[in-house]
């Protein structure tokens, strides 16, 4: 998948480097030249030096063949101004947003734009946001054998009872957040519309696992 970031301090370097790192292509934007230099030496992506939400400069970046776009700059203003061209004018599926102001990021939450308030931002977090659902767990163990992955109710499980979700998928649910609460799923509990479900997978079951989140109880035949 192809990459737009906007913004090249600490955190939009880190994205770049991590994306690269993970095969995707990366294009980064930044209204200061100088701020290149904090990328690494072996950066192969482009570089284009200009304001985020110019559609031209955007163009460069290759943002019509974007799968994802971050803005991460200082502002709050630029960053949701880029985003909402990113989505709006350019269609780009997966956009998130670095907002300072956590009651303005709620805003933008509403209109369709993800975003993640400098509280509790880490690169690892916009990184999930970007990748598509299940290419990067919400946590590995060291091993690198078990994961915990966060993910909504899949619509075609939502009425079927989470011990056979459990079985089909070969993994565990964890916990499940349903209205506000936490909730410890036993041998009765139905998955429920709403639900966000927190996997516990090991690592060699997680495309198995995605499958059949994807296909519903079908899959377990």
């Amino acid at each position: 998948m192809h990459v737009v970031i906007m913004g090249c301090g600490r955190v939009g370097s880190t994205l770049a480097r991590s994306l690269e790192e993970r095969n995707h292509t990366v294009s980064i934007i930044d209204i200061e030249a100088d701020a290149f230099r904090r990328l690494s030496p072996g950066f192969n992506g482009t570089k284009v030096t200009g304001i985020g939400f110019d559609q031209e400069v955007l163009e460069k970046a290759g943002i019509r063949r974007a799968d994802a776009f971050a803005a991460v700059s200082s502002g709050d203003n630029s960053n949701i101004i880029a985003a909402r061209v990113a989505r709006e004018t350019f269609g780009v599926e997966h956009v998130v947003a670095r907002i300072y102001d956590p009651g303005r990021a709620e805003v933008y939450e509403r209109l369709g734009v993800s975003t993640v308030a400098t509280v509790k931002w880490t690169a690892d977090q916009i990184l999930r946001r970007l990748l598509p659902a299940g290419a990067e767990p919400a946590y590995r163990d060291p091993s690198g054998t078990i994961r915990l992955d966060t993910v909504n109710a899949p619509d075609g499980w939502i009425g079927q009872r989470t011990v056979d979700f459990q079985l089909a998928a070969k993994s565990r649910i964890a916990w499940i957040d349903r209205l506000g609460e936490g909730v410890l799923p036993n041998r009765e509990s139905v998955i429920q519309d709403g639900d966000v479900l927190h996997l516990v997978i090991r690592e060699e079951n997680a495309s198995h696992a995605y499958t059949v989140i994807t296909n519903g109880p079908e899959q377990e035949a």
